[in-house]
């Protein structure tokens, strides 16, 4: 049975909990400028300036993902609160319990709302370039760079994420070397962000002969999209471009005509190639934007490094450092090293439930900030 003043104490509290954050994100003022955005969208040539039509667009999606789900916990706590009302009033069972349904279903949705609140970085709401690099240990951490790829595609498209190779480089025997993907969606980067680190794998080598158990790394590097990036790049005098036939383990798909396109800023060593595209004007432009966004990543970099010293942090800053341990063998475990929240059911997550382990390290940042 289900306790009135139990649920009244529930609903009260859900609703101190949407009206504190549809007041700390100013709800009022992103609504006056959707209203604004939508209005510059609806002008006869707003398409004639593409480029700055589509960050419109970016920002407008952007908004909707954070103004429409609060405006709708509003209206639903307060029809939820005339429910309960209404079944305490009547003295209606069945009422109560539609009631109680409904705070549970609020519940969920707030939560999933206060997570996204947490993404208020620059570019946390836009696209970005994911990289999975395959560590030492030849064909085995090929392997796992290859299954990490399926993982990440299998979420991505249960998450309504367009993912675009870019770049790719086969294992000699098996997997990949490297893997570089445009994933477009609303708040990319900021979910994505989570996964940047380094991969472990402990299983039994389906390479190995004698099935000894074996260890395997893979690194993983998100950066945004440098739409309203400022980065000073010299590409005439900064940068060279080597042109180059894409290469892949043959046959029909690989590109055979002289388009892909490598850069290499020689100021910092920074590499970057992209050969997705059967057209090298299209490969040069895709490369330049991943330099850009790599050039940006390594200044903020630097500028965490300079904060580091200066209140005496230690360790690796972001990047090159393990964030999760994924082991098939001699027990079944998923185990994430920063929030050390665990999962027994690593089947599932190979195939892509990944968005507790995202959830928990949104909210780790949020505390550890």
């Amino acid at each position: 049975m289900i306790e009135a003043e139990s649920l009244k104490a529930t609903v009260e509290s859900l609703r101190t909990r949407i009206f504190a954050i549809r007041d700390s994100l100013d709800l009022p003022s992103r609504q006056e400028k959707l209203a604004a955005l939508e209005r510059r969208m609806s002008v006869t040539d707003f398409w004639k300036d593409q480029e700055a039509a589509q960050k419109v667009v970016t920002e407008l999606k952007a908004l909707k993902a954070i103004v429409g789900p609060i405006s709708q916990l509003v209206g639903r706590i307060e029809d939820v609160a005339a429910l309960y009302e209404l079944a305490v009033e009547a003295g209606c069972d069945e009422t109560l319990a539609e009631a109680a349904a409904e705070v549970e279903k609020v519940s969920a949705d707030l939560e999933r709302v206060e997570l996204r609140a947490l993404l208020s970085g620059p570019h946390d709401s836009g696209n970005c370039y994911f990289s999975i690099h395959a560590g030492a240990g030849g064909t085995e951490s090929c392997d796992w760079a290859q299954m990490l790829l399926r993982m990440y595609l299998r979420y991505f498209q249960s998450n309504d994420y367009q993912a675009q190779e870019v770049d790719r480089v086969d294992g000699e025997e098996a997997g990949i070397r490297s893997v570089t993907l445009y994933v477009c969606g609303t708040y990319a980067y900021g979910y994505l962000s989570c996964e940047r680190g380094v991969h472990r794998l402990v299983r039994i080598s389906p390479f190995d002969a004698q099935s000894r158990r074996h260890t395997s790394f893979a690194s993983v590097n998100v950066l945004p999209e440098p739409a309203d990036i400022e980065v000073d790049i010299a590409w005439d005098k900064e940068v060279r471009e080597d042109i180059f036939h894409s290469s892949g383990p043959g046959g029909q798909h690989v590109n055979k005509t002289a388009s892909a396109v490598r850069l290499i800023h020689t100021p910092t060593g920074i590499v970057v190639q992209c050969q997705n595209e059967r057209s090298q004007h299209k490969n040069r432009a895709q490369a330049r934007k991943m330099l850009a966004a790599k050039l940006y990543q390594a200044e903020q970099a630097k500028r965490d490094a300079e904060l580091a010293k200066l209140y005496g942090e230690k360790g690796e800053i972001a990047f090159g450092n393990q964030i999760r341990s994924y082991v098939l063998y001699p027990y079944r475990l998923v185990r994430d090293e920063r929030t050390e929240l665990k999962n027994p059911h690593a089947d599932k997550v190979l195939d892509g439930e990944i968005q507790e382990f995202i959830d928990a390290c949104l909210r780790h940042r949020a505390t550890t900030a």
